[in-house]
């Protein structure tokens, strides 16, 4: 999808992969009921079980701009999403999406 330009669609799968991870980590720790799709929500929801994760929150609460603006055309008025991302927004979101999945990773392989 970066190849091809497309951009906003970038930003929209790196946003739902730490929501995914997250839950994960979540369901993992024993929660039963997983609920909503803005990681700072669902970070501070993991900070009951490991308090380190205040440090996501502060990188996934950046993912967060993209979950509305990606997923409605009508969320930025005067323009749709393909026209307001660029590669230097889905660049930024494919370090962060990264930077969350290994650091989750690595507090759920801990375990």
């Amino acid at each position: 999808n970066f190849e091809q330009g497309r951009h906003s669609l970038v930003c929209f799968l790196c946003h739902e992969s730490a929501v995914k991870v997250i839950k994960s980590f979540l369901y993992k720790q024993g929660a039963e009921m997983v609920w909503g799709e803005h990681l700072s929500d669902l970070c501070e929801d993991a900070m009951a079980f490991d308090p380190s994760f205040d440090f996501v929150k502060s990188v996934a609460s950046l993912l967060d701009k993209h979950a509305l603006a990606t997923r409605n055309p009508d969320a930025v008025a005067g323009a749709i999403p393909f026209e307001i991302y660029d590669s230097t927004d889905s660049e930024h979101a494919l370090e962060i999406a990264n930077e969350i999945l290994e650091t989750v990773q690595n507090k759920m392989s801990e375990e």
